[in-house]
């Protein structure tokens, strides 16, 4: 399986099941929402064609930005290089950091470290629409919101199986004793039902 695929597919996943668009709730929590995602917007229209570097610090205001998001807290450096171009926009995401996530082994929560580089292409049409890695505005946008593509961006630098390892730290003792006890019964259990005949019919019979 490609890179370019397997990043397309959770991207994907991620805009299923997570609204990467700003809470839309009335009052100081829609203002405050504004204020945390302002920052991202790129006011392209007064730029000078040639390349323009951002730096932005992501914490937990960022992630209360975006409904149902798994992830509430972090400490993430995104450098943003935007290379503005009389046709077309490209905009290189590198950041680094960590998240508080939880522990795909032992369910304890951590900090998990995150890096990671990737490219976005912007070009104009006459409708606003997505393809993959590329995103279509209006010729003519004043300004580019890039805040749903830096949570994008965050999100695909995670690995599908988040441990401690990936931190260098060890995991709850004593939940993985338990599991490897747990996982010892059940395979126990199964060898002695293969090299037994009769353990099928005891435990039917226990059933009764």
């Amino acid at each position: 399986m490609s890179v370019y695929y397997l990043e397309t597919s959770l991207m994907t996943i991620i805009k299923k099941n997570v609204s990467l668009q700003p809470l839309r709730r009335k009052g100081e929590k829609l203002l405050f929402e504004m204020d945390a995602l302002v920052q991202f917007n790129i006011p392209v229209s007064g730029l000078k064609d040639g390349l323009h570097t951002y730096d932005f610090q992501i914490d937990s205001s960022f992630f209360e930005c975006f409904e149902a998001s798994p992830l509430k807290e972090g400490n993430v450096n995104v450098k943003v290089y935007f290379d503005k171009r009389p046709d077309l926009y490209v905009l290189t995401f590198d950041l680094k950091g960590i998240v508080k996530t939880t522990c795909d082994r032992c369910l304890d929560e951590f900090n998990l470290p995150i890096k990671g580089t990737h490219d976005l292409m912007v070009k104009f049409d006459e409708t606003e629409h997505e393809d993959a890695d590329i995103i279509y505005i209006l010729r003519g946008e004043k300004s580019l919101s890039i805040a749903k593509y830096v949570y994008e961006f965050i999100n695909l630098s995670m690995p599908i199986m988040k441990t401690h390892d990936d931190a260098d730290e060890d995991c709850n003792e004593d939940i993985v004793k338990y599991l490897n006890n747990y996982n010892f019964d059940e395979k126990e259990e199964e060898s002695e039902s293969k090299e037994n005949p009769m353990w099928e019919a005891l435990k039917k019979f226990k059933k009764k």
